[in-house]
């Protein structure tokens, strides 16, 4: 892990001539090869999994590219249900099927922490802030998430986000087209600032703007080398260090402003001040939870959208969020629809939409191209007849159930009204087992505010690059592990502004 305090290598390495860039990209290539062809260990332990053919650093590098595809072509090539290949110096272990997914998400050995921690990398890291961090810090950040999605909170919440909604969709236009996968998500990132950062933050649009290049930046930096040698200074790696520095200062600064003020707020940040929290605790709550809110929450978003677009899931939708005005709203009053919709109580949003949740658990099935990570802290276990050592990295993807067609027939089509899979942890979208998505509320009630203000705010349709109406959504692309966008340039939304004030 590195640390902020490298801000000036970084620097100096952005400012560098091409043959200092590229003589250090020879090093950083000569090191990974060093380590990685030959790294497949002799004389596995019997009973281990089967090695994926080829499993030196080269054969492995899709891993971090095209992983979906990877994975696929490992159970192919091998032909069995569990395979293993080395990082490095460290043992992978990818496993799939019913009795396989039991066992993972059963063990109280597999550590969720550790797992993500080396096989992701696309976090901005500080250590004592958003690594390295002691046991206590971690379950003091997951309390505080959960004080931040007690019903007080949230229901203060949904005026503000519903704001937020107004004043992006009113830079759209009347009329227009636009990629939902960046406007949709740039709007789910403002939204993510609001619900989990505070007001000097989410109230400058500019600085949000800001915080997602640098987001992006760190998503673009992360390649083989920062992930498997985080230690080594190479061009992708001061990148980002560069990235997280800028935003841990913006971060820092919007803290100390507050405290300077001396003015309470009603935002994430005067809970956490108010509790009394460490600042690396609250740097790194800030830190880490922004990027991660607003990946999934913003890709999740992005597909329900796209999917309601010429879906006939859409007019359901409308009518039920019209009712919920119709039961909520007085008809007597003259309010923008955001003013409309903000007086809906959060109750309702969470218990009187069944056709809202039934679309945003389909869309996490078929546009969430997680893989689950861990490591196996415990003692060696046996999945399927196979060693899982201990140490072993764990993964299992989330299309081995989501999009298997004898647990979901026809796994690519978009079906809100599919019926509950029976198999043991046959839907895994928030989660699964000991391990579940604990801002889900947050994540569902922000979903429900976008998609209502869309779809009664604009009247919209899918169309291609030059303009005419799609036959079919895109396929989510499942080998971009961050945000399962679709190939550029296949999907637009071609909008007209209703008769609602928005």
């Amino acid at each position: 892990m590195y640390t902020v305090g490298l801000q000036s290598a970084a620097d100096a390495f952005l400012l560098s001539s091409l043959k200092a860039q590229v003589a250090l990209a020879l090093l950083i290539l000569f090191i990974l090869l060093f380590f990685g062809f030959g790294s497949q260990k002799d004389g596995a332990v019997d009973g281990a999994p089967v090695f994926l053919p080829g499993s030196h650093l080269l054969a492995i590098t899709p891993f971090f590219r095209r992983r979906f595809e990877f994975l696929n072509n490992g159970f192919h090539k091998t032909g069995q249900s569990l395979f293993q290949f080395n990082m490095l110096r460290e043992t992978v272990i990818v496993v799939s099927g019913e009795s396989a997914r039991k066992s993972f998400f059963a063990n109280k050995h597999f550590d969720l922490t550790e797992g993500f921690k080396m096989l992701s990398g696309a976090i901005p890291v500080v250590k004592g802030v958003t690594s390295n961090l002691q046991t206590k810090r971690i379950a003091q950040i997951h309390k505080r998430l959960s004080s931040v999605q007690r019903n007080e909170h949230l229901s203060g919440l949904i005026a503000p986000i519903l704001e937020d909604c107004r004043r992006v969709m009113e830079t759209w236009g009347p009329s227009g087209t636009f990629d939902p996968f960046e406007k949709i998500y740039e709007l789910l990132f403002q939204i993510t600032v609001r619900s989990l950062s505070c007001e000097e933050l989410a109230d400058d649009p500019v600085q949000v703007a800001r915080l997602k290049q640098l987001y992006d930046t760190l998503d673009s930096g992360t390649t083989p080398a920062t992930v498997l040698l985080p230690w080594l200074p190479g061009p992708s790696m001061l990148k980002k260090l560069w990235a997280t520095k800028k935003i841990y200062d913006i971060v820092v600064r919007a803290i100390d402003e507050r405290e300077r003020s001396g003015i309470s707020k009603p935002d994430t940040l005067q809970m956490l001040l108010d509790e009394k929290d460490e600042r690396l605790v609250i740097v790194g709550f800030i830190l880490g939870l922004l990027v991660a809110g607003a990946r999934a929450t913003g890709t999740t978003a992005s597909w329900l959208i796209t999917y309601l677009g010429d879906h006939e899931s859409k007019d359901e939708v409308i009518a039920e969020v019209e009712q919920l005005l119709a039961n909520h709203v007085s008809p007597n009053v003259s309010y923008s629809l955001s003013q409309q919709l903000s007086s809906i109580p959060l109750e309702a949003w969470e218990s009187e939409t069944p056709v809202l949740d039934s679309l945003i658990r389909e869309t996490l099935r078929i546009a969430q191209p997680h893989t689950a990570m861990r490591r196996n802290l415990g003692p060696d276990v046996t999945i399927d007849g196979k060693t899982i050592p201990s140490g072993a990295y764990v993964l299992y993807p989330f299309s081995d159930v989501h999009l298997n067609p004898d647990v979901y027939p026809d796994p690519w089509r978009f079906d809100p009204s599919r019926q509950e899979a029976t198999v043991p942890f046959g839907y895994v979208g928030w989660g699964g087992g000991k391990t579940h998505c604990l801002g889900q509320r947050l994540a569902r009630l922000e979903l429900k505010l976008v998609t209502s203000m869309m779809l009664l705010g604009f009247r919209y349709s899918l169309v291609d690059k030059k303009g005419e109406q799609l036959d079919a959504p895109p396929q989510p692309n499942w080998n971009d592990i961050l945000l399962c966008r679709p190939e550029q340039g296949s999907c637009y939304l071609k909008h007209e502004k209703s008769m609602l004030s928005l």
